[in-house]
């Protein structure tokens, strides 16, 4: 949702990008898109046979931010995510087993089965949050351990959705990293409709988002266009620059569409589908892939084969979950720090 006086998208080169990152690095970075797609899409399929329960949100047509993110920053800062987290936690080393045995709530799952879609954690991923922007002060905190340990080759990045942007966390953690000179990216996945409620209607001047709220608060800010690798890749190596050199937060854009509802029990009734079907024209798997077909760095018949692996794998994965065992009822009350209440 762009508007005449809203900020121009990150300018970048994307052929000058694509021979900076190189064949190899982008078509392990499409081969990531494409393992984040094929798990989405089997958790999709077990959820609608009953086999996960709870809420299950998908990062259907936003692959391309984590993966950027993830690729220019590295796996060894910190991160904190919404409750879409599957890809992120993929991205940072995850394996597909234990990550879909969480969602089927096996014992041998991400957290033991007790977390479930929403509560994916990993070495650096300071976990996915269930409350919107949750994660907010927390990433925040973590940008102040960097600064405080004098770390000053690590951030911490935290990825929210546009429906976050009106809570009061938001001011207050942008406000105290400004103060305090504190590294923390703050990436903005805004794929348009929050829940499923379009900014307009829940933002006072909502043109004027996220762009002044930053600069208000002294934090630079930059557009990305979150469905095309190269502009996400760009603008993600000008901020780890930028939030490294100076010691201050930014604030970074990415305008982005997810393909399904918000969550998978959601018809998304708010957009037609013609709407939807323009959306998925901008398939990032597809920009991505029509990249390397213009370098002759990837043919179609060599994509398909790359998806077939990605998609064997992750059955392989839910075959794997399904024939896990479930906790042991006895330990319900472990790790759960507050003794019963005894009456």
């Amino acid at each position: 949702m762009t508007h005449s006086d809203s900020p121009p998208i990150f300018a970048h080169d994307a052929n000058n990008v694509l021979e900076k990152i190189g064949q190899e690095k982008l078509l392990k970075m499409l081969r990531q898109m494409l393992l984040i797609r094929q798990f989405e899409l089997r958790a999709e399929a077990s959820y609608q046979q009953g086999k996960i329960g709870g809420f299950l949100h998908l990062y259907i047509g936003e692959e391309a931010i984590q993966t950027a993110a993830v690729e220019v920053l590295g796996p060894n800062n910190w991160y904190s995510a919404t409750y879409r987290c599957h890809a992120i936690t993929l991205l940072l080393g995850e394996s597909p087993e234990s990550m879909m045995a969480e969602l089927f709530g096996k014992k041998s799952g991400n957290a033991q089965g007790r977390g479930g879609s929403m509560h994916m954690y990993s070495k650096r991923l300071l976990g996915g949050f269930g409350i919107v922007a949750g994660q907010l002060p927390v990433a925040t905190g973590a940008a102040f351990t960097c600064k405080y340990l004098n770390k000053k080759d690590e951030l911490s990045v935290c990825f929210f959705g546009d429906g976050a942007m009106a809570q009061g966390v938001f001011h207050e953690s942008l406000n105290l990293a400004s103060m305090w000179g504190l590294p923390c990216l703050y990436v903005i996945e805004n794929n348009k409709w929050s829940m499923g409620t379009p900014l307009k209607r829940t933002l006072a001047n909502y043109d004027q988002f996220p762009h002044k709220f930053a600069e208000s608060y002294g934090a630079r800010y930059i557009r990305l266009d979150g469905m095309d690798l190269t502009n996400c890749y760009a603008g993600f190596q000008e901020a780890k620059k930028h939030v490294l050199s100076e010691q201050k937060p930014m604030v970074i854009e990415c305008l982005t569409d997810r393909f399904r509802g918000h969550s998978v029990s959601d018809p998304g009734l708010y957009r037609t589908k013609e709407e939807l079907a323009k959306c998925m024209e901008q398939d990032p798997l597809l920009v991505c892939k029509q990249y390397l077909e213009k370098k002759n760095w990837l043919t179609d018949e060599k994509y398909k084969e790359m998806e077939r692996e990605c998609r064997e794998q992750i059955i392989k994965a839910v075959k794997y979950a399904d024939e896990a065992p479930w906790p042991d009822p006895k330990e319900l009350e472990s790790g759960v720090l507050a003794p019963p209440l005894k009456v």
